[in-house]
């Protein structure tokens, strides 16, 4: 006896009061001074009982707001934009990252200085040409890396002071700076725009160069590194990287805002 085929599947069920409340969503998106219920309600092809319910929960969740009788998007909506946002803008500075890694055969190194800690952005190394490992956290041994050197150089003297009273300087390798005042210094010497070098103070069998960057009022820096066996060609690469970075600091400054 043949075996009947079993039945067609059940098409995914759609969750309709999802879609319409993403309707309204869309329809408050096209005005940007707001707009009433009803004319969203007609955008959105929403019958009007329907959307003043859907409009009243999505400003309970604050994805909403009612201002002088419009509605306009709330915190909670906001917070989604800024996110997509802000993936978009580390998208760019990674991208930027490894344009340069391509053209050196480095890795590519970014940092802030912010809220009194040193805060690596981005990496763009490959596997044949691959980052300095974290073996110590950057944050706590900015004494000891090109990054953090870099960073530290472009604070007042108080601030450095103040940052070596929550991460003092320690002998890392056996070339690292050895105190903190050996290493304030080091930073009073520092140019300014000139690169920051550092050979095997936080990595035995590493060298570093790091990069000031202007972007506002916040210390940024650009890093590279090598293995001591290719530091011959440290400087040349950093001094490209020099020369070319007016072009970066564009797409750079949009991380001051992450």
């Amino acid at each position: 006896m043949a075996t009947a085929d079993p039945p067609p599947a059940a098409p995914q069920t759609l969750i309709g009061s999802v879609q319409r409340a993403l309707r309204l969503l869309e329809a408050v998106a096209a005005h940007g001074e707001g707009a009433p219920a009803k004319q969203l309600a007609r955008e959105a092809g929403v019958a009007l009982p329907t959307a003043y319910h859907l409009l009243r929960t999505l400003t309970h969740e604050g994805y909403l707001r009612k201002e002088r009788g419009v509605f306009v998007f709330g915190a909670a909506a906001e917070r989604l934009s800024s996110s997509g946002a802000q993936q978009n803008r580390r998208g760019m500075i990674t991208d930027a990252l490894r344009h340069w890694r391509d053209v050196l055969g480095v890795p590519v190194y970014f940092a802030l200085y912010r809220d009194g800690e040193i805060e690596v952005i981005a990496v763009a190394d490959t596997p044949a040409t691959p980052a300095v490992e974290e073996w110590a956290d950057f944050r706590e041994t900015g004494h000891a890396h090109a990054l953090g050197q870099c960073l530290l150089s472009q604070l007042d003297e108080q601030a450095r002071r103040d940052h070596l009273d929550r991460y003092p300087a320690r002998s890392l390798t056996p070339y690292s700076v050895r105190d903190d005042r050996a290493l304030l210094r080091r930073l009073r010497t520092v140019g300014r725009m000139e690169p920051v070098i550092e050979r095997q103070e936080y990595a035995l069998g590493t060298v570093c160069a790091a990069l000031p960057v202007t972007v506002g009022a916040t210390a940024a820096a650009l890093a590279i590194s090598l293995p001591t066996h290719q530091a011959e060609k440290l400087l040349p690469a950093i001094h490209r990287l020099q020369a070319e970075i007016d072009k970066l600091v564009g797409t750079l400054s949009f991380s001051i805002s992450i």
